[in-house]
């Protein structure tokens, strides 16, 4: 979230809009988005129904994290049909802003 909002002018530049989805609960997310000076959209999902509809949830995840997603990416058309996902294996890993761009460019 954080490298998204770092890279947020580009993004939309290139006529993506943001939104974001956690598990978290809204207080959390207040809390977050006021430190992290997040201004886009970011969505509470704190039962994860959103992110079992979408098929995303860690199974692996335990006890105070279950219920988080795979970190990922699902890019929308204008209709909010789903063009493209891109997930990677690792936790901790993130697409790039430019590989967002790229992709969001190809579904066009």
């Amino acid at each position: 979230m954080v490298q998204l909002q770092r890279d947020l002018k580009s993004i939309e530049d290139a006529g993506i809009q943001v939104i974001g989805i956690s598990y978290d609960e809204p207080a959390v997310l207040g809390q977050f988005t006021g430190k992290m000076k997040i201004t886009f959209p970011l969505l509470s999902d704190p039962e994860s129904r959103t992110i079992d509809a979408y098929h995303v949830r860690n199974e692996a995840a335990r006890g105070r994290i279950a219920g988080v997603p795979d970190p990922g990416t699902f890019l929308l058309d204008r209709k909010g049909v789903i063009r493209a996902k891109l997930f990677l294996e690792g936790y901790r890993d993130r697409h790039t802003t430019k590989a967002l761009i790229d992709a969001a460019r190809s579904i066009d």
